[in-house]
């Protein structure tokens, strides 16, 4: 009897948490997809936007890193606002403001401008990501939460395979409409859905289990009892003030890890179409139709992945694995084999094992902070780890101009990323 009872609690478990899923994951996953797009979609205005308006490419790879600039620097206000007034305002508030930002950025015509624009596009966006994963704490414990994140990095690749399509088809189309360039339009026509879900969110989003009324009852007492079991199993080694957050050598080993982390996962996201020029492929139509099969590739197996991980409830391996065998898949890239299929297959190999090690990444943090220390320092991790977008583009730019080719940033990723391996296996225990 106690076998049959336990496996029928297991049961309602599941469709409890099936049922939160269903009901706030697909609304943030397209909201986290539009704001990756909005981010990212400068790379195909470019192709435009610089002939039009007289940039060079050096004003444009500023333009990306004073983005990253503003991110960094409101990543955690923002996250600390959000646990203060809640998800639901917060998340109406970013995307509010990322999306007016996204839409005037039509209106670029001079350096100035653009910087300026993108700049504030980092501050209202940068709270974002960490405020997901802080939210998310707040209705799933640990054991379930790699599948979960599994689904917002699968987005920043079905946001590249989106933004390629649209993106172009926008650019290319459009282009003359009303006497509008393409880029205009496309910043426009994708800066739109950033307002509605704005106010979708207010009226939609719970900031948590508490406040659900699609929650009966006993629903909200099985999610309260489950995170405060995790919570009092942590207690021992969680830090609990922002104060104890920001004194815990932990939280910048997390960060170093992230770092690590993020330069190789926006090496692929910037970097990609080059690697596939250097594989041999000429045709620009061509290099983005082969982009699809690493990115369509890394979004599946990142979720399958992390699920395992989950099953497992195993973080310390799962992650090992992931970092050490993309290090060693971009290793393998630097030979330039003459068969374009293996190198494909090497790439997205690459994607799926670098793409994975996030969400598996970001259900450990939890583990060692709570309450006010959660919010800030998910927001510090993010924000020190995040100026790999400020750093690594320029490194890697450098290292593609002076020696013409990109195996040296491979070497250094590599070397990155079995750091990051051997910096998780050493500081955090089983």
């Amino acid at each position: 009897m106690l076998t049959t009872m336990t496996a029928s609690d297991a049961r309602q478990r599941d469709n409890l948490y099936s049922k939160v899923t269903w009901r706030i994951i697909p609304f943030l996953f397209i909201c986290y997809v539009v704001s990756f797009l909005d981010r990212i979609n400068i790379g195909f205005a470019q192709l435009q936007m610089k002939a039009d308006l007289g940039f060079s490419d050096a004003m444009y790879g500023l333009g990306i890193a004073v983005f990253y600039i503003g991110y960094v620097l409101c990543e955690v206000p923002s996250n600390l606002l959000l646990a203060k007034y809640g998800a639901r305002k917060t998340f109406t508030r970013i995307m509010l403001l990322w999306g007016v930002v996204s839409i005037a950025m039509m209106f670029v015509s001079t350096p100035a401008h653009f910087y300026t624009l993108r700049f504030l596009l980092g501050v209202f966006e940068a709270g974002f990501f960490p405020g997901i994963v802080l939210y998310l704490t707040y209705w799933y414990p640990v054991s379930r939460r790699a599948a979960i994140l599994s689904v917002f990095f699968a987005g920043v690749a079905i946001a590249g395979v989106l933004g390629g399509m649209v993106s172009g088809w926008i650019i290319r189309d459009m282009e003359g409409v009303w006497g509008i360039h393409g880029w205009q339009w496309m910043f426009v026509l994708e800066g739109i859905p950033a307002p509605i879900l704005a106010v979708i969110a207010y009226f939609y989003l719970d900031d948590k289990p508490n406040d659900a009324k699609w929650l009966s009852r006993e629903e909200k007492q099985q999610l309260s009892s489950d995170l405060q079991a995790e919570q009092k199993g942590q207690a021992s080694q969680a830090s609990h003030s922002f104060g104890d957050a920001l004194r815990n050598p932990r939280v910048y080993m997390f960060a170093f890890i992230y770092f690590a982390l993020t330069c190789a996962t926006l090496t692929l996201n910037f970097w990609l179409p080059l690697m596939i020029r250097e594989f041999g492929v000429q045709d620009i139509l061509h290099v983005s139709l082969y982009s699809v099969i690493p990115n369509a590739i890394g979004a599946v197996g990142v979720i399958l992945i992390a699920r395992h991980s989950d099953r497992k409830n195993e973080r310390r391996r799962h992650f090992a694995v992931c970092t050490i065998g993309g290090a060693f898949a971009l290793l393998l890239l630097t030979l330039h084999l003459p068969s374009l299929f293996i190198m494909l297959a090497l790439l997205s190999l690459t994607s799926v094992l670098i793409f994975a090690a996030l969400p598996i990444f970001w259900t450990i943090p939890a583990s060692y902070l709570s309450g006010a220390s959660a919010a800030g320092g998910i927001g510090l991790i993010s924000s020190i780890g995040i100026t790999s977008g400020i750093i690594s583009p320029w490194v890697i730019g450098q290292i593609k101009t002076h020696t013409g080719s990109m195996d040296g940033a491979l070497y250094l990723l590599a070397a990155l990323l079995l750091l990051s391996a051997a910096t998780l296996i050493i500081g955090v225990r089983k």
